[in-house]
């Protein structure tokens, strides 16, 4: 993790907002880069601001990260994420791609040191082929892709 991350989002309880955004098959996933050794491919999503609604994040989020405009749909599940320094708790929602157009975007809060390295929507395969330490969590919790929509509950990763 680089020193920047770490004072950005370390030692901190967060609570973040996510979305599972599909078409064609393929799930839209964000590079971060400076999180792990290596690249980091997660669902879009961010940090809520004090008094912001979870679903206006998620919209948020989308906007800032991906060029998309979205719809929010279901409240899917939660996760807890705890590995020192980070510690977050992620809603992550459905939803559903209404406009805009798919551009690698930017993370507000890093100012120059920008951390989004690639914003892509992705098959299955292309999903499998990379390396477990470069996926967030979710993945290691279904086989196939499209068992993430039926993921409900809370899980601690």
């Amino acid at each position: 993790m680089i020193d920047s991350v770490q004072k950005m989002y370390g030692n901190i309880l967060r609570i973040r907002a996510c979305g599972i955004c599909f078409e064609n098959d393929q799930l839209l996933l964000v590079n971060h880069q400076g999180l792990t050794n290596g690249d980091f491919w997660a669902p879009p999503g961010g940090g809520m601001q004090f008094g912001e609604v979870a679903t206006d994040c998620v919209v948020r989020e989308f906007l800032e990260e991906t060029g998309l405009v979205v719809e929010v749909r279901d409240f899917m599940f939660a996760c807890e994420f705890m590995k020192e320094p980070l510690h977050a708790i992620e809603l992550f929602f459905l939803v559903k791609k209404v406009g805009g157009q798919l551009c690698k975007g930017i993370d507000p809060e890093s100012g120059s040191n920008q951390i989004i390295k690639e914003v892509k929507f992705m098959d299955w395969k292309e999903i499998e082929g990379l390396k477990k330490e470069n996926l967030h969590g979710i993945f290691g919790l279904t086989e196939k892709m499209d068992k993430i929509i039926g993921l409900k509950g809370y899980f601690k990763l």
